[in-house]
């Protein structure tokens, strides 16, 4: 789609508030919350002014150049809010909102899902939606951002409608058959992500895939006293015909996928292996804008499939599909959890947040496993705390660069007196230990 006059001309302002958030990313101090506002407010402006020159349904799915830029734009700007600690205020929804459309739209693909694979969907956006709907209404935001963010969650809810409605038709009979093949295919797609896949672990896959198989007769699944099923044959057929054509292509291949696909297959399992690592460590290293270079490789990569596919310079389509597919979606779904999991505090009271981390887990592991306790085992913590809470004035943690109260403050609290309690709890059990001696 081509872009009018108007649209040119937003189009160069998303393009330099871009290269404001490009710059502001590579800062590498502390990142100030008044900037990000800034450049967020000159970014709402923009979308407004394209509110008023497109009709209602050209505003939702991407069609050109401006709308890829702006949602690019917008992307970096949700990991800013997540940076700051703005994790409950609708911007920072953006990014998890477009993570949860690719995941739903690759289920969608693919035909192999069950209810309990959708309904944590259902319920994160709604839990999305609520954010969305209290700026809304409380005027925090402006309208043309809730605007914006109500038309993708409704994109959103409209895929996912679509993936529940095609389960509807599931015959009952057949429900436990489809759960089960729906968990026999990602075991094989698992498999097959695996540099060696084992024969040996491949072929109880491969018998119990036989022995549903079995199950049919002239090709279709009977019910209880050979009844026939009505509805819901070419479903559950269609899983079981595609799980063993992965059985087969790992059986085939003789090494992890064709040589001219390796290149992607390479480099979507070493960006699985960063995003694994990011989620064990992510809040003690991770900068939420950090996430933005792997939503763009994973993008790109994306955007090499044809019809769903990975084609070599010859359009043809080599073996080694559903690896590349499995270790995509696997990626998608690490940047998902890392987005959902961001705790809500500032990147100037991280350290402090991950200090009281630590000590929050001694403390209940040197309680898990008991006393005796003395007054000098105890010490080291009584102190860490102490110089915490000396930290504070009035009450708060401030900046020390502008003296401004930073996002955070509630859940770096909690820790605090959880850790405080955690401390009582271990004296109180101390002096029991002294009573008992008695």
């Amino acid at each position: 789609m081509s872009l009018n006059q108007d649209e040119i001309l937003i189009l160069e302002k998303v393009i330099n508030i871009r290269n404001r958030l490009t710059a502001l990313k590579q800062t590498p101090e502390f990142i100030k919350t008044q900037d990000v506002m800034n450049i967020y407010h000159a970014m709402v402006k923009q979308v407004s002014l394209l509110i008023e020159v497109r009709d209602e349904d050209n505003m939702v799915q991407p069609s050109n150049r401006l709308d890829k830029t702006m949602s690019d734009v917008f992307s970096l700007l949700s990991l800013f809010f997540l940076r700051i600690g703005k994790t409950r205020e609708c911007p920072a929804t953006y990014c998890q909102i477009a993570s949860i459309q690719q995941l739903l739209d690759h289920m969608n693909e693919s035909s192999t899902f069950t209810e309990s694979d959708l309904k944590p969907f259902r319920g994160r956006l709604n839990e999305l939606r609520g954010i969305v709907q209290s700026d809304h209404e409380s005027g925090k935001h402006p309208e043309a951002m809730t605007m914006l963010l109500e038309r993708k969650l409704n994109a959103c809810d409209a895929v996912l409608t679509h993936l529940q409605d095609s389960l509807s038709v599931l015959s009952p009979e057949l429900v436990p058959i489809h759960q089960r093949l729906v968990a026999l295919r990602r075991q094989l797609v698992a498999l097959a992500a695996k540099p060696k896949p084992s024969r040996t672990d491949l072929k109880p896959l491969q018998e119990e895939l036989r022995k549903i198989d079995q199950k049919r007769v002239d090709g279709r699944f009977l019910g209880p006293g050979g009844a026939p099923v009505p509805s819901s044959q070419v479903l559950v057929t269609g899983i079981l015909e595609e799980c063993f054509e992965i059985a087969q292509e790992i059986e085939a291949r003789e090494k992890d996928v064709s040589f001219t696909l390796k290149p992607i297959y390479d480099r979507l399992m070493e960006i699985r292996g960063q995003l694994e690592s990011l989620v064990m460590t992510h809040r003690w290293t991770l900068k939420e804008t950090d996430l933005w270079n792997y939503e763009n490789a994973l993008r790109d990569i994306d955007k090499m499939r044809v019809d769903g596919k990975f084609v070599d310079s010859e359009g043809n389509k080599p073996q080694g599909q559903y690896v590349l597919l499995y270790l995509l979606r696997r990626c998608y779904g690490l940047m998902y959890r890392l987005l959902s999991s961001s705790e809500p505090v500032s990147e100037e009271l991280m350290p402090i947040a991950n200090k009281l981390s630590t000590i929050k887990k001694c403390l209940n592991e040197v309680l898990k496993y008991g006393g005796p306790f003395s007054p000098r085992d105890l010490y080291p913590y009584q102190l860490a705390l102490h110089q915490i809470d000396q930290m504070r004035k009035d009450g708060k943690f401030i900046s020390n660069e502008d003296g401004s109260v930073p996002e955070g403050q509630g859940i770096l609290m909690a820790h605090l007196n959880e850790c405080h309690e955690l401390l009582e709890m271990l004296k109180e059990a101390m002096s029991d230990e002294e009573d008992d001696d008695l």
